[in-house]
């Protein structure tokens, strides 16, 4: 399995019973580190070369969070903003080079929603564009992106399933 970092962003993670449940996947691996941005940067300072170094030890990114207003918790942007460094581009060993990423999203809404024809008129995989573009150009390949609709109505047989599949998918090797 691939030394992997969860990045973990939701801020009102205490109110989240799907995602309290969900991130339980990561649990009992030797090999999965799990960071919460909002219980490490409750007040938005990011340690910029401190997440760098980090991110150098591990071979799979996981972006773990919830949808807000069509787009990314403002802590997980941020992150990124201060972490990644277009000028890596140049390098021929960059922090972020020959790694992969799965993308964990959460929403409250159904899946017919997030269709042209739905609600909002687009999917999950057009709002996760910006977070694409800012991990293909570092050289990250995205693995899977892993969408869980109705978040905030699952039973626990949907969570146990999700969560289970969020396991299999994180220690896939591939």
């Amino acid at each position: 399995m691939k030394k992997t970092l969860v990045i973990f962003a939701h801020p009102y993670f205490e109110h989240s019973t799907t995602n309290v449940a969900l991130i339980k996947a990561y649990e009992g691996c030797e090999q999965i580190v799990f960071r919460d941005l909002y219980e490490e940067y409750p007040d938005f300072h990011i340690a910029a070369f401190r997440e760098r170094k980090r991110i150098r030890e591990f071979e799979r990114l996981i972006f773990h969070f919830p949808i807000i207003w069509f787009g990314l918790p403002p802590l997980i942007q941020l992150w990124i903003d201060e972490v990644f460094d277009m000028s890596w581009k140049a390098e021929s060993n960059h922090p972020l080079m020959n790694k992969d990423a799965i993308i964990i999203v959460t929403m409250g809404a159904s899946e017919e929603s997030y269709q042209h024809q739905g609600l909002y008129k687009t999917t999950i995989e057009e709002l996760m564009k910006p977070l694409i573009l800012s991990l293909s150009v570092t050289g990250i390949k995205i693995k899977e992106i892993i969408s869980i609709y109705n978040a905030d109505d699952l039973d626990k047989p949907e969570l146990l399933e999700m969560t289970e599949k969020i396991k299999q998918s994180v220690t896939r090797d591939e």
